[in-house]
């Protein structure tokens, strides 16, 4: 193939959204995957498109996650449109339910902060009205907090679509390709895979929890960790559930997703019975009618975080050309990566509203 104009290394839900904008923005692109033997985020997505607990003490993030489920309608109708694969994307609006007036308290006061720092729309939904919206809680449920920004995709067939899609605008998908060294030479970077090596003006760190090693090759600081979530599936069943619900989720096919849990386990994805028991417990509290369905699947997956829970959007100083794109929210952004990060990288750079992303705030002193 002909050398591309921009590399992206890493070819999960980031990866695969950037390369489908870059792609769109007349860019030659090659997209190196690892393979099945990554620690795959997107394997174990929630696939919700959240806003209402995205970005306090971060409003440039709480506007981006914003925008994001603003472009999301438009993405999933072109990628329908592209590729006839239709990714389920719903905006009802979601919910955070609580099982006590204390937690319901609490996640009053969280919005609400948010709510003054970037307007968000939301609002306290007591009891009765809530049997309204969603007739099969259960008793113990006193309310909850909803947002009308929030929804949810199907993210297999997200990533099923845009991998169809790039093929279509002629990006090359370079499987079982992990990247062993990244050399600049001349303002051309050199990515060595194996025995192939491409020369490209620009590549883009969409690698997930492997960004932090691949950054220290072009001069890009990227503090990342796994953190262990694990996802519980029941049995198909008939529909009941509306809207969505932070930590449960029914699918377009039927299916209840149910996951909450954030477990410092370093890059171990193993599923831990006492864990998934906690979640199931604990969603049959908030709909009893789940505890007749059968578990069919659970599994684990590594999220990528920083230390203040933020994404990391940034262009190397050293290494001009060399950008890092590295969150745990890979549904929720995917809009955004593709119809607004995507032309910027296109072009040339990133904006000054990029600058809050940089992982120098991690860097800042802290006030005497």
């Amino acid at each position: 193939m002909a050398e591309p104009d921009v590399a992206v290394i890493g070819g999960g839900l980031v990866g695969s959204a950037i390369a489908w904008g870059l792609a769109g923005a007349g860019k030659r692109v090659a997209l190196l995957d690892e393979g099945d033997i990554a620690f795959r985020a997107s394997r174990g997505n929630f696939a919700l498109v959240w806003v209402q607990s995205k970005g306090l003490g971060m409003p440039e993030y709480a506007r981006w996650t914003r925008a994001s489920s603003d472009a999301w309608a438009g993405f999933a109708r072109e990628l329908r449109e592209e590729t006839g694969i239709d990714v389920a994307h719903q905006r009802p609006g979601g919910f955070s339910l609580a099982l006590s007036e204390d937690e319901l308290e609490r996640r009053d006061t969280t919005l609400k902060r948010l709510h003054n720092q970037s307007d968000l729309p939301y609002e306290i939904v007591h009891r009765a009205r809530l049997l309204k919206m969603l007739p099969d809680i259960g008793p113990e449920v006193v309310g909850g907090a909803y947002c009308p920004l929030d929804g949810h995709a199907n993210s297999p067939r997200l990533l099923r679509a845009l991998h169809t899609a790039l093929k279509q605008r002629g990006v090359s998908y370079l499987p079982e390709h992990s990247v062993d060294a990244i050399e600049h030479r001349g303002g051309v970077f050199v990515v060595k895979s194996g025995t192939r090596t491409i020369e490209t003006p620009r590549i883009v760190l969409t690698a997930g929890n492997g960004n932090r090693k691949l950054g220290e090759m072009v001069g890009l600081d990227v503090p990342v960790r796994p953190q262990r979530g694990q996802i519980v599936i029941t049995e198909k069943a008939a529909p009941f559930l509306n809207y969505p619900v932070v930590t449960i989720r029914q699918t377009d096919e039927g299916g209840v997703m149910m996951g909450d849990s954030l477990e410092e386990a370093g890059f171990d994805d193993r599923v831990g019975l006492g864990v998934v028991g906690t979640i199931a417990e604990r969603a049959v509290r908030m709909f009893p009618l789940l505890g007749s369905l059968n578990v069919v699947r659970t599994w684990a997956a590594l999220r990528v975080m920083t230390q203040d829970g933020f994404p990391i959007y940034e262009e190397s100083k050293s290494h001009p050309g060399a950008f890092v794109a590295t969150c745990h929210s890979g549904v929720t952004l995917a809009a955004a990566h593709a119809k607004l990060l995507a032309p910027l990288i296109a072009g040339g750079g990133l904006s000054d509203d990029f600058t809050a992303f940089s992982a120098k705030r991690f860097h800042v002193p802290p006030a005497a």
